[in-house]
């Protein structure tokens, strides 16, 4: 680990008046933290605030709390001071935010002890825990939280929660893994306030026999991992369990769905809802709201509202909405996410921070503006909503290593998804997929799809539907590929090999706690 700086660098002042912007914005902001602190203990106050403060203010107020927060690590944190004089940035005279080196695993996490990632250079032994990430990147990360900070997170999930299943209990039922992984000890404790929790971890007969003994008088809300909670529901028809008796709702994270995943969870959850996050940053960061779901399939139907919302047709983002005086959101030239969070409550604070996700952000109003020039508005696309809350929009395409290119075509998984859950006879008889190329002779590569049985042997019959559904999703949503295939038709067509559960490539999958999407080339 690089040693924290001498004690004469890390003598960093306090920031002088007059540094922060206008005189206005300066004396509001510790009422900002003020307020927040008060709404963020009722439902109704944080729902009023985000319904109706303008998104030019929020948007104002959410950089300036970003330019504080990176003064405030810069003075208290020794890993940051040293991550800044690195790169050649006083720490005594940060100006524009934009000007600050972004920092990630590797540029900063990597570099610097946990500790010297700490305020003051040290961890906190009462109130701290140690949260591990899922080693989906290949290593296992720590990450130490505050006991403010744990409390913050819980209260934002639970705020999501009811905003988008109501405000009656629910039997919540937290199929995320559990122990030392940041989501499932957290979102367990943090919906305790929306009703009674059972953490029962990734495991079908635990669920169904919790359902089976607690009966049908009540809302059931399964959280968990996409291809889990799909999973549970395959488990669950051909077992014969009465899905339909029940009210069940899923709220899904760790990772990306498809719309088409959505629909296929929908035909028996009354709701599906998914959150984003990253255990680098926190977890609850944004959530998806009925307009923001809406806004997605709007534009994976209209091409010319995606080319205005996301700036092109061929990939379709998930879309989230987040509380901007809490976390500051911006991209890079790279079109990656760059996240701040903006509370000095943050043990081991995160300025600028890249966990190499791309996407955007679109202020309300700018959506608004955007959409009214093909004669749409957000009401209009949520009918029955009383009032919208006026949150940013956080739109995600995925990690910038998730994708397989092929005669110039990037392909990526959530395409595979999309095909394979467009025919739910299909999508029964799958558990995963993992995309990777062939290189049948130098030169020529095509699209290779393993997909893993969720019972059965393969067939060959099997094998060409899935392929065939497959390529005609890739035909008709992506634009790389339909270039491509003009040039190129006999190697794009995808290849696909069908494994039973637990052989092949997925031999050993068992134990993961998330799908591994990308494969090694063949």
């Amino acid at each position: 680990m690089t040693s924290p700086p001498s004690a004469a660098a890390a003598s960093v002042p306090t920031p002088r008046d007059g540094e922060l912007g206008s005189p206005a914005v300066r004396a509001i902001l510790p009422l900002v933290g003020a307020g927040l602190r008060l709404a963020g203990l009722s439902y109704g106050a944080l729902r009023w605030t985000l319904e109706t403060v303008p998104p030019s203010v929020t948007d104002r107020l959410s950089r300036e709390r970003a330019i504080v927060t990176a003064r405030h690590a810069a003075h208290h944190v020794p890993a940051y001071l040293g991550h800044l004089v690195e790169r050649g940035t006083d720490p005594r005279r940060i100006g524009a935010f934009s000007s600050l080196p972004e920092t990630d695993k590797a540029s900063y996490v990597d570099r610097w002890s946990i500790a010297e990632r700490c305020v003051d250079g040290r961890i906190p032994l009462r109130g701290t825990t140690i949260d591990e990430s899922s080693g989906s990147t290949g290593t296992p990360y720590n990450w130490v939280r505050s006991a403010e900070e744990r409390r913050h997170v819980r209260r934002m999930i639970g705020f999501f929660a009811r905003y988008t299943f109501g405000g009656a209990p629910l039997v919540i039922l937290n199929a995320f893994s559990m122990g030392a992984w940041a989501t499932g000890m957290t979102t367990a404790i943090a919906l305790e306030a929306n009703g009674l929790v059972k953490a029962t971890g990734p495991h079908v007969d635990k669920i169904l026999g919790t359902m089976r003994e607690l009966g049908t008088a009540y809302r059931y809300l399964i959280v968990g991992y996409p291809p889990f909670v799909k999973l549970l529901l395959d488990e669950a028809e051909a077992a014969g369990f009465p899905w339909d008796q029940y009210e069940t709702h899923a709220l899904l994270g760790g990772e990306g769905n498809s719309e088409a995943l959505r629909d296929y969870l929908l035909r028996r959850f009354r709701s599906v809802f998914s959150g984003y996050g990253a255990t680098d940053i926190e977890i609850g960061l944004a959530a998806e709201t009925p307009a923001s779901i809406a806004l997605r399939r709007l534009a994976a139907e209209t091409p010319e509202i995606a080319q205005a919302l996301f700036g092109e047709t061929g990939r379709s983002p998930m879309v989230f909405q987040y509380n901007p005086l809490l976390h500051h959101v911006e991209t890079n030239a790279a079109g990656e996410l760059l996240f701040t969070v903006t509370r000095h409550a943050t043990l081991a604070p995160k300025v600028r921070y890249n966990v190499h996700d791309e996407g955007g952000v679109i202020r309300d109003d700018d959506v608004r503006q955007r959409l009214g020039r093909s004669g749409v508005t957000l009401e209009s696309l949520v009918p029955g909503v009383r009032r919208l809350v006026r949150m940013p929009f956080l739109y995600v395409f995925g990690r910038k290593d998730s994708t397989v290119s092929v005669m110039g075509a990037n392909i990526y998984p959530a395409d595979v998804e999309a095909g394979i859950y467009a025919d739910p006879a299909l999508a029964e008889q799958v558990l995963s997929y993992r995309l990777a190329v062939r290189e049948a002779r130098p030169g020529e590569t095509r699209p290779l799809i393993s997909i893993q049985l969720a019972r059965g042997e393969p067939s060959t019959s099997l094998a060409d539907a899935l392929a065939s559904a497959i390529e005609g999703q890739l035909a008709a949503q992506n634009a790389d590929y339909q270039e491509a295939m003009r040039e190129y038709p006999d190697l794009l067509v995808p290849i696909v090999e069908l494994h039973a559960r637990g052989t092949g490539p997925f031999a050993g999958d068992g134990d993961r706690i998330k799908h591994r999407y990308i494969g090694e080339a063949s």
